[in-house]
């Protein structure tokens, strides 16, 4: 289970560079949000940027819905630390944006702790006016 939720983990961007000031300040700040849900493990906040046909594709190869990602992340005994996403990427256009990088994410997974380096895309789409996120996909560093 730990590997399977820190996967998910990587879906955060916090201290993503460029949304300090490369994005549209709408995407910045669903990016900020997102990062806030994660962070604070808040299901009301997570429910508003995942959207409803999300899928997570984790560095086990497994998919996970929204409802699962969401049960992964306001688990008891789940916490994750705020981190810096390394070799950024971001694309975007009118209405989709990839953000993809590198994270070492380090938190508790039922009360134990991990520290895991991943790959990871976020996909993102603006839809009726909103920003959400509607695809993940992580992966392991080579050798990792």
């Amino acid at each position: 289970m730990l590997l399977r939720l820190a996967a998910c983990a990587v879906t955060l961007l916090a201290a993503f560079p460029a949304a300090a000031g490369g994005l549209p300040p709408d995407l910045a700040a669903a990016v900020k949000g997102y990062d806030e849900a994660q962070i604070h493990s808040d299901r009301a906040a997570l429910e508003r940027w995942l959207a409803d046909d999300y899928t997570l594709v984790n560095s086990a190869a497994q998919r996970e819905t929204k409802a699962e990602l969401i049960a992964d992340f306001t688990a008891p005994g789940y916490r994750l630390e705020p981190f810096v996403v390394r070799d950024p990427v971001d694309r975007v256009w009118a209405d989709g944006a990839v953000m993809a990088g590198i994270v070492d994410a380090r938190g508790t997974d039922g009360g134990k702790p991990f520290a895991v380096t991943f790959h990871f895309a976020d996909i993102w789409a603006k839809r009726n006016g909103k920003w959400q996120v509607i695809f993940t996909q992580v992966t392991r560093p080579k050798g990792g």
